[in-house]
C-alpha cells in the first residue's frame, strides 16, 4: 500500500484566470478543431464535442440533430444490426462513432456489419468500464490489426501510463474518465476512480508526447465545465448528463401531476443490465445509478448553450480558435466557484 500526497483537482477545484484579449464578439471564436489521426490516417474536422453512447444520448436521432451543428454522436451499443445498416446508408455519418464492447455479440455484429457495408464506418469507439485489463490491450490489438484503416477510439483509463500503452497499440483517442458521470456509482461500489481535471491534465501530456488525443468522457454539468476540460488539454470532450433528456432521447416521455420526464441511468446500472442483458450477472453488482429528469424539449437549445459558453470563455483568455484554449488556460484554485443565496441554477 502507498499514498499520493499530491493534490488532485475536479472541475469544482478551480477556475479559469481571465487574460487580456483582443476579441470582440464570441462570434469572432472558432470551435472547431483539426486532428490528423495517428494510426488510421483520416482526419477529422468539427466541433470535438461527442455525445456519448448511453440510452437516451447516442441515439440516431441525436446524431441528426447534432451533426447539422458538426458535433458527434457516439452510437450506444443496442441498435439491432438493421437499424444500423439502414443509418449507415441514408444518414450522414461522418461524425459518428459505431461503439462495441468486448462482448461476443457486440463483435459479430461489427463483422457482419462490416461484411454488408464494408466501406460505412470509419470510426469506431471500444467501451469499457475498465481500460486496465490485459485482455482489453489484447482485444485493442485485435481490432486495429482487423480494422487498419479505421479511427479508434478507447477506453476508459486516468493514467497517463495506460494512455501510452493503449496509444502504443493502436488507440487513436483514449477515452479518459473512471466515475465521474452523474449516473455512475463505480467509486461508491469500488472506490476506485481519479479526480477528472487532473486525470485530463496527466492523460493529454501523455497522449501528446506520442502523437495520441484524448477524449474527456464524464463530470461536466455545465458549459464552464466542458470549457475547463478543453483548457486543461483534452482534444474531444464527451457529455452525457449535459445531453439527456432531450426530444432526441429515442425513450418514452412519462407524464405525471402535468410534468413531463424521461428516465437517464448508467450502462452498468441494474436498469441498462435488466434491459439488455436480461439481468445483472451474479458475479457482478450495478455500477450505475437510474434517475427521473424533466422533459427539456429539443437538443438544439441545450447545444448552443454549450457551444456559446465555450465560445464566451475563449473570449474570457484571448483564445480566437479552440486549439488556443489550452495555451491561454491557467487555473486557479478555490473553494467556492458559485454564489448559491439563489438556488444552484
Amino acid at each position: 500500500m502507498r499514498i499520493e500526497e499530491d493534490v488532485k483537482l475536479d472541475f469544482k477545484d478551480v477556475l479559469i484566470r481571465p487574460k487580456r484579449s483582443t476579441l470582440g464578439s464570441r462570434k469572432d471564436v472558432d470551435i472547431s478543431r483539426e486532428f490528423a489521426f495517428k494510426w488510421s490516417g483520416k482526419s477529422f474536422k468539427g466541433v470535438p464535442i461527442i455525445a456519448a453512447n448511453m440510452d437516451g444520448v447516442g441515439t440516431m436521432e441525436m446524431a441528426k440533430t447534432l451533426g447539422k451543428n458538426k458535433v458527434g454522436v457516439a452510437l450506444h451499443k443496442h441498435y439491432p444490426l438493421d437499424d444500423l445498416l439502414a443509418f449507415y446508408k441514408k444518414d450522414d455519418t461522418s461524425l459518428v462513432w459505431y461503439s462495441i464492447g468486448m462482448a461476443k455479440d457486440d463483435e459479430k455484429k461489427l463483422d457482419e456489419f462490416i461484411k454488408k457495408n464494408p466501406k460505412s464506418i470509419d470510426k469506431i469507439c471500444l467501451d469499457v468500464a475498465n481500460g486496465y485489463s490485459e485482455h482489453f490491450l489484447d482485444f485493442v490489438k485485435r481490432t486495429r490489426d482487423k480494422l487498419p484503416d479505421i479511427t479508434i477510439m478507447a477506453g476508459n483509463v486516468v493514467t497517463g501510463e495506460m494512455v501510452e500503452e493503449l496509444i502504443l497499440s493502436g488507440v487513436d483517442v483514449v477515452k479518459v474518465g473512471i466515475g465521474p458521470g452523474s449516473v455512475c456509482t463505480t467509486r461508491k461500489m469500488t472506490g476506485v476512480g481519479y479526480p477528472q481535471l487532473s486525470a485530463i491534465i496527466e492523460c493529454a501530456d501523455a497522449a501528446h508526447g506520442l502523437g495520441g488525443l484524448i477524449c474527456a468522457d464524464g463530470g461536466c454539468t455545465s458549459p464552464g465545465d466542458v470549457a475547463k476540460a478543453f483548457g486543461a488539454g483534452s482534444d474531444f470532450v464527451m457529455l452525457g448528463g449535459m445531453l439527456a433528456g432531450h426530444t432526441q432521447s429515442e425513450q418514452e416521455i412519462i407524464e405525471e401531476d402535468g410534468k413531463h420526464y424521461l428516465m437517464f441511468y448508467g450502462m452498468s446500472s441494474d436498469t441498462a443490465m435488466n434491459k439488455h442483458k436480461g439481468g445483472v450477472a451474479e458475479y457482478r453488482a450495478s455500477e450505475g445509478k437510474t434517475v427521473r429528469i424533466p422533459y427539456r424539449g429539443d437538443v438544439e437549445a441545450t447545444l448552443q448553450d454549450i457551444l456559446g459558453g465555450v465560445r464566451s470563455t475563449c473570449t474570457y483568455v484571448g483564445a480566437k480558435k479552440l486549439k488556443e484554449l489550452s495555451k491561454r488556460t491557467s487555473f486557479v484554485r478555490v473553494t467556492q466557484q458559485l454564489n448559491s443565496v439563489f438556488g444552484h441554477e
